[in-house]
């Protein structure tokens, strides 16, 4: 139910209690017998169990003894893992920073061999030469 149909309910058992003891006894004893036949008709409450999570398994005997040895493993479970991945980012970083300084190296062994005109340095399509060049 939401707040008007709850408000308006509150209005109608306001108004009824007021008006109370002014009803005829005939209309409070057909209200009587009705209310005793709609608690007859209402289901029994069945109370149903709560189910529980656990947020943490452990073993029986966590508390010490063999177990209590590899408490540090669940600390550092997912320290390693994040610790191996950032460790091979910045190799496969380094390993590609050392083949491009080499290509690098290599361009400029071939153009300091190669006798070329300096406008040939100054050309727009001079890149494009050295990437076909390869």
């Amino acid at each position: 139910m939401n707040t008007d149909d709850l408000n308006f309910a509150y209005k109608v058992r306001h108004a009824l209690n007021e008006q109370l003891d002014e009803l005829p006894a005939s209309t409070t004893d057909r209200l009587a017998q009705a209310r005793k036949m709609a608690l007859a008709r209402k289901k029994a409450h069945v109370e149903v169990p709560l189910a529980v999570r656990v947020a943490k398994t452990e073993l029986a005997a966590a508390g010490g003894g063999f177990m209590s040895q590899f408490n540090w493993l669940g600390r550092w479970s997912m320290v390693v893992p994040a610790l191996a991945l950032v460790i091979g980012m910045v190799g496969i970083y380094q390993y590609e920073q050392q083949e491009r300084i080499a290509d690098l190296a290599e361009i400029d062994a071939a153009v300091l061999s190669d006798e070329l005109p300096l406008n040939a340095y100054l050309d727009h399509g001079f890149n494009a030469y050295l990437s076909q060049s390869e």
